[in-house]
């Protein structure tokens, strides 16, 4: 089953660690249990958290959809979208960007081979504030009810199978394997884990195999899947975002 983004897991573990004082290297292992090596950049984050920093943000951007990102430099941009992800500090204006690769024997597979994942800082705008603070996990969800609503009618006029039933159910989330913090509340989780099986659904979608449709619908239809993802992908975000505010700022009962 795909895992949620890298910086969606590291953005609400290590937010919530600053709150209740854990150690970095604990944040990430929870966040990143799939991953055998995490290169020194991650430490940037003890950094920014000396700096005064409270909230990890995440950004998922995409070339055909850069808006998540604050503004930045061209090569902080050209990196951010082609990992397709990064973490911000929205207070300190900077951001960290994962980069994959592998180690192990050449050719080696299964356990002769291994995960890492490095991180690179750069520079950024600040996040305002009041951004973060209107965004709202119940709302996230019924928008993109809506959006799915939508290209469901849209592909099933197209006719056809836009997905491979056995990847689709693959990407539904099950109990327990999408792991986030327990303090994350109930909402953000439920926007979470909806927006993101969307977007998995919709690249199994895009990467599975395609019934023979002419090529205009077969063209339509890889075009709406497309924009079902990036909707997807801005949902997770901001359900991601509204989770990790939420942690930084609890709400303390009267």
């Amino acid at each position: 089953m795909p895992e949620l983004p890298a910086s969606v897991r590291i953005a609400l573990w290590v937010t919530a660690a600053w709150q209740d004082g854990s150690h970095l290297a604990s944040a990430v292992e929870s966040a990143l249990p799939d991953v055998d090596a995490v290169g020194p950049g991650i430490h940037t984050l003890d950094l920014w958290r000396e700096l005064g920093e409270s909230t990890l943000l995440v950004a998922l951007p995409s070339s055909g959809d850069p808006s998540s990102l604050p503004r930045c430099g061209p090569e902080a941009l050209a990196a951010a979208l082609e990992a397709e992800e990064c973490v911000v500090a929205p207070g300190l204006g900077a951001m960290l960007v994962p980069s994959w690769s592998s180690f192990g024997a050449p050719g080696a597979t299964g356990p002769d081979a291994g995960t890492r994942l490095d991180w690179t800082a750069y520079d950024c705008d600040p996040v305002p504030t009041h951004r973060v603070e209107a965004l709202d996990p119940r709302e996230t969800i019924r928008l993109l009810t809506g959006e799915v609503l939508e290209a469901t009618e849209r592909l099933d006029a197209l006719g056809g199978q836009p997905f491979d039933a056995a990847s689709a159910r693959e990407s539904l989330p099950r109990p327990g394997r999408w792991a986030l913090p327990d303090e994350v509340s109930p909402q953000a989780v439920r926007a979470i884990t909806f927006a993101a099986a969307i977007g998995n659904a919709a690249t199994a979608g895009l990467d599975g195999p395609q019934d023979a449709l002419a090529v205009a619908p077969l063209q339509r239809r890889l075009d709406l899947l497309r924009d079902l993802r990036r909707v997807a992908e801005r949902a997770l975000a901001d359900a991601t975002n509204a989770g990790a505010a939420a942690l930084a700022q609890p709400r303390t009962s009267r």
